[in-house]
């Protein structure tokens, strides 16, 4: 059975060897690579821009990178038909294809985001030890997460005004060097559908700047979304516990807040997203090269619904006028992030699986079908099944990671 032969309908002249190799887990990893630039890139609102209303959120968003930070790859290894060659990348990279010098990119990347997370946290990290080494009667996770602490904080034990001054000073740096990686990790994949030159309707130099500004508003968008569950989860339990150290209603004060802050500066990111792909679009139009027939079909016929409806209608139109409208709250706001998510996964739906919709004969078309319910591992892995897999691990490794590394600490210190 070939490869993409179950879930690829045919339609007109199309070659016999040409199916929809490319299914939702490349559609799912530009999506995920994307998240993580766009939470990165709101922390860093904050560290280096100095925007104060963020600086609840920053910390937030900057953890939650991290734990979406190896799921980037997660879509590509179940997308391979020998996952054990996707380590090549991350071991031998080079600048020979775009797809190996994402091994370079990745990996400078995630040793950026791991080292302004240990400034940010290594005052918690001294403390903590302290505390917990000077505690008789410790349970197993605090011995265990005492251990870790000794492990991570790499012998650092100072905490004088200078050491900590020099920590602000390297998190900021950091954070200003993280963005035009961030940047270039996502926008890389879009140079690698607009470098295709076989396909009429990724050959654009604009395909990298569109799918990194579609990247900053999903990644701010989620960690709305995220922020405000989580802190729904904590005045929850505020109710339940007299004793906390914050009340609920103190919370509901800082979501709100945060919330709204935050919701600005996607509204920002999300007319410049707009305005890129409508120019793109508009663009097309007007050039009308000789591949403008097959995709005009593409666009105007066959993938109208997804284009125009559900992408442009669902996940542009109605959040932007949401987010305009005046009083905005916190619900609202989550709706409106929940429809851009939505948007921005129907963008790269349609760029990956529209793509490919059209044959190289310019006469036929093919339809991909979701596969549902698997039947082997195969259709597992390219069907929903696989995206929701990918989907649920981020928040999976955010739970343990924000044992270690507390994203909603609050550092008066600072």
């Amino acid at each position: 059975m070939v490869h993409g032969e179950f879930w690829t309908l045919k339609e007109l002249f199309v070659l016999p060897n040409e199916y929809i190799y490319w299914s939702i887990q490349i559609v799912m990893y530009p999506y995920m690579t994307g998240l993580v630039a766009g939470a990165f890139v709101l922390s860093s609102l904050y560290h280096v821009f100095n925007v104060e209303r963020l600086r609840e959120i920053a910390r937030f968003a900057l953890v939650f990178s991290f734990a979406l930070l190896p799921v980037a790859m997660m879509p590509l290894m179940l997308h391979l038909q020998q996952p054990l060659r996707g380590s090549h990348v991350l071991m031998t990279p080079h600048f020979t294809s775009a797809i190996s010098a994402f091994g370079i990119v990745f990996m400078t990347y995630g040793c950026i985001v791991a080292a302004e997370i240990w400034f940010v946290y290594r005052r918690h990290i001294i403390e903590t030890i302290a505390k917990l080494s000077g505690k008789s009667g410790r349970r197993a996770g605090e011995s265990l997460l005492l251990l870790i602490y000794r492990i991570i904080s790499l012998g650092a034990s100072d905490l004088s005004d200078k050491a900590l001054q020099a920590d602000h000073k390297a998190v900021r740096l950091l954070a200003a060097l993280g963005i035009p990686v961030a940047c270039f990790l996502h926008g890389y994949a879009g140079f690698i559908f607009g470098s295709v030159k076989a396909n009429a309707l990724w050959m654009t130099p604009l395909m990298p700047v569109i799918f990194i500004c579609s990247a900053v508003v999903s990644g701010i968008a989620l960690c709305i979304v995220s922020y405000a569950v989580f802190m729904e989860i904590r005045k929850f339990a505020a109710r339940r516990n007299d004793e906390a150290m914050i009340s609920a209603e103190q919370l509901r004060g800082i979501e709100d807040h945060e919330v709204r802050s935050t919701s600005r500066y996607l509204l920002l990111f999300m007319v410049l997203a707009i305005t890129l792909e409508l120019l793109d679009v508009i663009f097309r139009g007007y050039t009308a090269v000789k591949s403008w027939d097959i995709v005009r079909e593409v666009i105007y016929n066959k993938d109208f619904f997804k284009i125009f409806v559900m992408q442009y209608g669902l996940g542009n139109a109605l959040p932007l006028l949401l987010l305009l409208l005046p009083g905005l709250t916190t619900r609202r706001a989550c709706v409106a992030c929940v429809l851009v998510l939505f948007g921005v996964l129907m963008m790269r739906w349609n760029v990956v699986i529209g793509g490919q919709a059209f044959s190289l004969t310019f006469a036929g078309f093919m339809e991909y079908h979701l596969p549902i319910i698997p039947h082997n591992e195969e259709t597992f892995k390219e069907g929903l099944g696989g995206a929701l897999l990918v989907a649920v691990t981020p928040f999976v490794i955010f739970y343990f990671l924000n044992k270690i590394f507390p994203a909603f600490l609050r550092d008066e210190h600072h």
